[in-house]
């Protein structure tokens, strides 16, 4: 009776430490993006099979702190890191909940200067709280004032997303 008892309590524990796997819509796949050029960074990835940034909120809202997913979508630049290019923060439509994108094992950085432009970026989707010590890190490298970086009093919940392939629109 014991070694039941065990092995249930070992095959629940194995399934509660599973990634959630969230149903994800219908990938769009369109053609006059694959015509297009866009610049790489990262592992090679392709413009067929994304989501869009709507498609994308969606999944983000299915999420709960330390969930993650993988998948591809397409959104229009917000902010980027004016250090180095190490970060950058996705526009999600109606929203003030934007991912911030990093770049798996920091192997590679995007320019500075990308601001308005459109990505697909390809990685794990995921929520967690940030610290009031790494949001005002990521404040001062957006270049945000004095006033607005000492006003970040409390840790946040956020998007996040580690991405492993970007594709930059030309």
């Amino acid at each position: 009776m014991h070694l039941r008892a065990f092995i249930l309590l070992f095959v629940v524990c194995l399934l509660s430490c599973k990634e959630k796997q969230q149903p994800v819509s219908p990938m769009v796949a369109d053609a006059g993006l694959q015509q297009e050029e866009w610049e790489s960074f990262g592992e090679k990835i392709t413009p067929l099979d994304y989501l869009t940034a709507a498609d994308m909120k969606k999944q983000y809202a299915g999420l709960n702190i330390n969930d993650t997913i993988d998948v591809k979508f397409i959104a229009t630049v917000n902010s980027v890191c004016k250090m180095k290019g190490c970060w950058m923060v996705l526009d999600l439509p109606d929203t003030s909940e934007d991912p911030q994108v990093k770049f798996k094992d920091y192997g590679f950085f995007v320019p500075k200067d990308i601001e308005g432009s459109r990505v697909i970026v390809e990685g794990k989707a995921f929520i967690e709280e940030v610290s009031v010590e790494d949001q005002k890190h990521y404040a001062k490298d957006a270049g945000k004032s004095v006033e607005e970086i000492n006003s970040i009093t409390s840790s946040q919940k956020t998007y996040g997303f580690l991405a492993r392939g970007v594709l930059l629109k030309k």
